[in-house]
Formats: C-alpha cells, structure tokens, sequence
C-alpha cells in the first residue's frame, strides 16, 4: 500500500463553539409583536444580501444597504448568513439566484467588549434582553433552558459581565414559539459537560453516511482490531421526518463513541468534509435523494463535539483517496471489507501515517 502524503487536522482548532437551546417568553404582547418585526426585516435583509452577493456587489456596499436597514451590529450578522447560505446553496448544486428563506429568525454575533453580545444580550439566566433598531429600545423576554444547562448559562452571563467572554445569538420561529440558540464557547461547554479523559493508543476512524456509520479501529502498527457499524436504514424512506433522522443518526454516533471509550481508544477520525466545497453526487437518482437529505457536515460537527466530550484527540484528514482509490480496493480485497467499512479503514490509517 503506497504512503499517504496528507496532514490530519485537529477537530479543536475548527470547532470553537457550540449551541445550546432554550425558550423566549415575551414580557408583553408589545414586545413580541416588535421582535416579529425585526424577524422579518432581518430575514428581508438577508434574503436582499443573497442577491446582492450573487451579483457580484462589493462587500462593503453591501454592508452600508444592511447597516442601514437594520443597525451595524445586525447588518454585519446578516451580511455573514447571506454569504452562508450563497455558499450552501452552491455546495449542494443548487441555484443562488433562486434562493428562498422561509422561517423568521434573527442573528447577532459576539462580542466580548459588548457585554458578550451587542444586539442579543443575556442579563442572567432567566432574562434576556433583545435591542430593537428602529428606536433603539430594548426588547424583554424570560428564557427557559433546560436544567442540564442552568450552571453552564449562568457561568456564561457572569463571564460576558466581565467582558472576558464573547457568544453568538440566533432567535428562532417555529410552530408559534420562539427559541434562543446559543453559541456557547467550546472551552466553556466542555468544562461543565466532559465526560471522561481517553488517554489510550489505539485509533478509531469514521465513515460517515446517510444509513449507517462505520467504525475500524486500529493499532499503532495498522493493524484492525475491531470493527462497528450502526445501521439506520429507515431514516432514507420517502417522507421520513429529518429531525427524526438526525436523532437517529445522532443515538448511532453516540453508541459507538461510547464503545470506543470504554475499548481502549485515545483517537477518533473523521474525513474532513468542511473543506470540501461541492456535495458529491452520482449517477443513481435514489442515491443523490439519500444524500441531498443528509447534512453530513452538520453531522460531522455534532460528531466532533461529542468525541471531545469524552476527552478523545479527534483529528480530520483529507477525504481524498478514502473511496474510489487504489489503497480502498487493495483495503478492500486485503481484509474482505465493504467499500464502508474500508473507508473507515482508510480515514483510521491516514492518521497512522502521519509523519
């Protein structure tokens, strides 16, 4: 088998965040009629900002219209989701000038010399204070997260008090409520929800697809020493529910990273699908459906918090070469794997290989 010539990347240094939810009750009928204004001006903004960057409108000129529908601090935020979406749309194959945005929501980045948010600010656990543009006023709602979260969030507010913490905010509408997605700092979430410390030799790699995950553990001599797959084929039926599918996918990861904890492994490795920059398809209809409906990346992200919360090293590699390749055949016949599980195989020893 020839050498990899590729460098693994270390998940921390790419996941520096992670979200939690909660609820939003508004103080007053007022209060959640001006939110659902900013809700929909938002959104415009941000549907606007798409168009504008798919016409190949400067940033900066784009940024002066936003600032000046919304404020800096909002226009800034949609200018950024704008850009994601454009960038998503693109991923996936679609079409950027026909882009639609359905559900209201709102976005207000971090920042640690505001308090930890300018526009979407935590005044304690239980309130939280939303700064509406158009009169500069502020919007007051009571915030319901769930007791897990309590000590976390509570931390969190005292933190941003000092100026020595920043977090993301995105209020979201859905089915007549209005929830509060929180974009916690890493550092932070770890320290109240880390589960354990793996401090083994032994090397797990992941393959990651829309009906199954396939784990290979290895050996420091590339050796296989165990092989898992969870399989949830029903999540790729027509009409099946994604939310459901996701919290499918999610209980599968969460099994077998448990099993990797408790048999010896201190590495987990996943293919680095945040570089790539354009969904693969292929030839079959069935299999681009399963796959348009799979947010692997969003996957992907979940995985790396949920290694590091049990204290793994996770890396990434270059998923180059781990399907389609001389080394998956040659892994392939050697071991008499499915094409799955030899990519699992694959993403495992390109991290043996590194120098």
């Amino acid at each position: 088998m020839s050498q990899f010539q590729i460098s693994s990347t270390d998940a921390s240094k790419l996941v520096t965040h992670v979200t939690i939810v909660g609820r939003l009750i508004p103080e007053t009928d007022e209060d959640f009629v001006k939110l659902a204004r900013l809700a929909h001006d938002f959104r415009k903004a941000v549907l606007y900002a798409t168009r504008m960057i798919v016409k190949g409108i400067d940033a900066n000129s784009i940024l002066r219209e936003l600032r000046s529908m919304l404020n800096k601090a909002y226009g800034d935020s949609a200018y950024k989701v704008a850009k994601a979406i454009v960038e998503g749309c693109k991923y996936s194959g679609g079409n950027p000038k026909h882009i639609k945005i359905r559900k209201l929501f709102i976005v207000s980045e971090g920042e640690a010399s505001r308090l930890g948010n300018r526009n979407i600010r935590l005044e304690s656990v239980d309130v939280v204070k939303i700064k509406y543009p158009y009169d500069s006023s502020w919007l007051t709602f009571k915030a319901l997260f769930g007791e897990e979260y309590l000590q976390l969030v509570a931390e969190l507010v005292e933190l941003a008090k000092q100026k020595g913490v920043s977090y993301g905010a995105r209020v979201v509408f859905r089915d007549g409520r209005i929830y509060l997605h929180l974009s916690v700092p890493l550092e932070l979430y770890l320290k109240h929800f880390k589960k354990g410390e793996a401090r083994e030799e032994l090397i797990a790699g992941f393959d990651l697809n829309s009906d199954r995950v396939n784990m290979v553990i290895v050996d420091r001599f590339g050796r296989i020493r165990d092989v898992k797959t969870q399989w949830f084929t029903e999540v790729t039926s027509h009409g099946f529910p994604r939310n459901k599918a996701k919290t499918k996918r999610l209980e599968a990861l969460a099994k077998l990273l448990r099993y990797a904890y408790h048999h010896n492994i201190g590495t987990v490795v996943f293919e680095n699908l945040l570089a790539i920059k354009k969904r693969r398809y292929t030839s079959n209809s069935t299999a681009n459906r399963k796959i348009t409906r799979f947010a692997k990346r969003e996957l992907l992200q979940h995985a790396l918090v949920m290694a590091m919360k049990y204290g793994f090293k996770v890396k990434l590699v270059d998923p180059s070469g781990t399907t389609h390749s001389r080394e998956h055949d040659e892994v392939m016949k050697r071991y008499g794997l499915d094409k799955h599980v030899a990519s699992a195989c694959l993403i495992a020893l390109k991290e043996l290989k590194q120098p």
